[in-house]
């Protein structure tokens, strides 16, 4: 993806959150070629690193545009584990985008074979029980140094599950891979 395709998106994220405040729907005019459907996530960090908010879809439900216009709100204002954003915080916020390959499930024979097909770094995962289900994007292993039994570890947590759930082949779990970019990186 280029770097101009990059700024576009990114710009989109933050201008349907700022449109958002003024009820007003962002405009779609410079972003009107992403129309293919894609998996997307947005995430918001405060300039101290700290996350405020993380929204995607991991299946390519929406046209990219559409994706990055509904996780960018979504981030701000509907993820359970913060406050709605506020207007004075816009500035502060430093947005991410990460944009998905379609989830493969990863077949197994015994559990030990996830140590060896999944890759830190480049690897997301999502894991899928009878009840619950749950995702980490890549960066969420590097940023924290998990190693993949780690990695897999925090992702039954996510999913609501007891740690070693991945270990139950019962559970499917898949993996995908991630284009990620923010708007420090753009400067």
């Amino acid at each position: 993806m280029e770097k101009s395709d990059k700024k576009i998106l990114l710009e989109l994220a933050r201008d349907s959150i700022k449109t958002y405040f003024q009820h007003k729907k962002p405009s779609m005019e410079k972003a009107a070629k992403f129309s293919q459907k894609q998996g997307v996530f947005v995430t918001l960090h405060k300039k101290n690193g700290d996350l405020r908010g993380c929204i995607g879809f991991p299946m390519p439900v929406y046209p990219l545009n559409m994706a990055v216009v509904e996780a960018a709100r979504s981030a701000a204002f509907h993820d359970p584990r913060f406050p709605p954003l506020e207007a004075k915080e816009l500035a502060d916020i430093v947005v991410e985008i990460s944009v998905l390959t379609l989830p493969e499930e990863i077949k197994v024979e015994r559990y030990q074979e996830y140590l060896e097909k999944i890759k830190i770094g480049e690897d997301g995962l999502i894991i899928q029980g009878n009840f619950s289900s749950g995702l980490l994007l890549p960066q969420v292993a590097t940023e924290n140094n998990f190693n993949v039994s780690t990695f897999l570890n925090c992702l039954c947590q996510k999913a609501g599950m007891g740690f070693n759930s991945w270990k139950d082949l019962n559970n499917k779990i898949s993996k995908f891979q991630a284009i990620v970019f923010n708007e420090k990186q753009m400067q």
